[in-house]
């Protein structure tokens, strides 16, 4: 074959080759062309937090970053911290209404929209971290969860958890159940419920507002989160004792919402980044409770001289009944709330039957001499 015949064979290759593409299926074209760039998207993200507040401010900045890594900066989501773009205890109108397309907080806060939506933070004396992670991902308490958002054209994934909180910060001593009368106490959701019915006065205030409210004597006494952020709040120079056990909080999962409208227009595969950057972020959460608290309990009590107080037997006892009572009262506010009550409590109580015989008893053994 001489040099003519060989050019002439390379042209008639390269035109069948062209032709065969122009008939191909598009992993031919993608093969021959560069690949299109994924359009670009930008989010803004309002949060019920101060901008990187320990725990519950890094939690949405966590998942920003996760997202805008793993869409190689396509997906960019902005975050707020409370009162920047949306008042942080209207997190969830700002999301339902579209003036934002997420946001991060806790469903607690909207008990006054939908009675049963407590459940998804936490009810006192209800489950912990780990048993709310299975209940919601493994029981698929989601599903129920996304329903009672659905008429909002709000979508729930769950955002992070503390772990066991404190009791919380008091400027007097708890003795009996006479010392709760009267007493006026930041404790939002179900458990401001029972307080209430114990004779205190419960009121709902935005983190921010906590130090300022308590060393004015706007209120007795204030739950918060637990040492790790207690003491990034500096709330021991307005209250001396700390009380715990932490009754009203045991396991409160924190949410990421999003608009469904904005969510249903991301790609799928963004879509699915998003919901597994969340529960990744559900996690880190309570792996950063866990490994700070104590240290920061520490410095609250060698170096700032807080009292570490128990609240008295029959307060718990008292606020144990009153908060059963109202489970079952929320759970007769629709046919949902009753579906989501007895989920929760069918639930509670398998899992603490195994929990009895494994986690506690291994803890009342494992510091044994």
């Amino acid at each position: 074959m001489n040099r003519r015949d060989l050019i002439a064979l390379g042209v008639s290759t390269a035109a069948l080759s062209l032709s065969a593409c122009s008939t191909e299926t598009p992993p031919c074209n993608e093969a021959q062309t560069s690949k299109t760039p994924q359009k670009k998207i930008k989010w803004n993200l309002v949060t019920s937090w101060p901008k990187n507040f320990p725990g519950l401010g890094k939690a949405p900045e966590r998942l920003a970053n996760m997202v805008n890594k793993m869409t190689e900066g396509n997906f960019e989501i902005k975050v707020f911290g409370a009162g920047e773009l949306a008042p942080a205890l209207e997190v969830f109108n700002t999301v339902s209404q579209g003036s934002a397309q997420a946001g991060h907080s806790a469903a607690y806060y909207w008990k006054g929209k939908m009675p049963a939506s407590p459940f998804f933070t936490t009810v006192p004396f209800g489950l912990n971290a780990q048993e709310m992670n299975a209940w919601v991902y493994e029981n698929q308490a989601i599903n129920l969860w996304r329903k009672l958002y659905q008429p909002y054209g709000v979508i729930p994934f769950p955002g992070g958890n503390t772990g066991v909180q404190m009791a919380g910060w008091f400027n007097k001593e708890i003795h009996s159940l006479d010392d709760i009368k009267g007493l006026t106490m930041r404790i939002p959701g179900l458990a401001g419920e029972a307080f209430k019915q114990a004779g205190g006065v419960p009121v709902t205030l935005p983190g921010a507002e906590l130090f300022t409210a308590l060393q004015t004597g706007a209120i007795d006494a204030t739950e918060w989160v637990g040492p790790y952020n207690d003491l990034a709040f500096g709330l021991y120079q307005a209250a001396k004792y700390y009380y715990g056990p932490g009754w009203h909080e045991p396991g409160p999962m924190l949410e990421f919402v999003v608009n469904q409208s904005a969510f249903e227009q991301l790609p799928k595969n963004y879509q699915v980044i998003f919901e597994e950057a969340c529960r990744a972020t559900n996690q880190s959460m309570l792996d950063e409770y866990t490994a700070n608290n104590q240290a920061a309990l520490q410095t609250l009590v060698t170096k700032h001289k807080v009292q570490l107080r128990t609240l008295p037997k029959d307060v718990l006892t008292e606020l144990k009944k009153i908060s059963d009572q109202i489970l079952v009262d929320v759970s007769l506010t629709s046919p949902l709330a009753k579906e989501i009550y007895q989920s929760y409590i069918d639930f509670k109580n398998q899992v603490a039957a195994y929990h009895e015989l494994t986690e506690r008893a291994y803890y009342s053994t494992r510091n044994m001499a």
